[in-house]
């Protein structure tokens, strides 16, 4: 009897023992999967603050640019846009009528024999996301600048900025209004 109950006992402790395995081993892995769901909102929250801390560098450079504006003595603007140059919805290459009223401006340019500097401001129609709106007004901006470079106006006197579809000149809404807002503005100063 007394072997019996010593039977008994042990079967006891090691069920005890085994059950204490097994909840440790679910703990473990609900701890581990606490873990990976937290690293994951982490992750996002990195994502989240990175893109916050890109909004805030991007309006600093506007601001910068604003500030250069404001420095500067005004002289003109003229706008390149669709009635006169045709940006092709997405697209950033200069047509043949586009190239010559540059080639006009900058004989202009050659002939008051100033020193200025010129900021070509890249717009889009609402069209698209914001990101690409800002890579396609960038990309005008910057094929003005480089056909400006290569008729002699040198690169330092000269910047180029997208404004994507943040400054619209005509209403989106319809497709003369959205070819309107696909043009380059150039802004002269002193």
């Amino acid at each position: 009897m007394k072997k019996v109950i010593k039977t008994a006992a042990c079967v006891v402790l090691m069920g005890a023992t085994l059950s204490a395995c097994a909840s440790h081993k679910f703990v473990r892995q609900q701890i581990s999967d606490l873990e990976q769901r937290r690293n994951a909102i982490d992750a996002e929250q990195n994502a989240r603050i990175d893109a916050v801390g890109q909004t805030a560098r991007d309006a600093l450079n506007r601001a910068n640019a604003a500030h250069q504006l404001a420095e500067g003595k005004f002289l003109f603007a003229t706008s390149l846009s669709d009635d006169s140059v045709t940006f092709k919805s997405g697209k950033a290459v200069l047509s043949a009528q586009a190239q010559g009223r540059l080639v006009q401006l900058i004989e202009q340019l050659k002939a008051e024999n100033k020193n200025v500097y010129v900021e070509i401001q890249g717009h889009t129609d609402s069209l698209g996301s914001d990101a690409q709106n800002m890579a396609i007004g960038q990309r005008r901006a910057e094929a003005v600048r480089l056909f400006m470079s290569k008729q002699g106006v040198p690169l330092n006197r000269m910047s180029a900025i997208s404004y994507g579809e943040t400054a619209p000149v005509a209403a989106n809404t319809t497709r003369e209004g959205r070819s309107a807002n696909r043009r380059v503005t150039i802004i002269v100063l002193s």
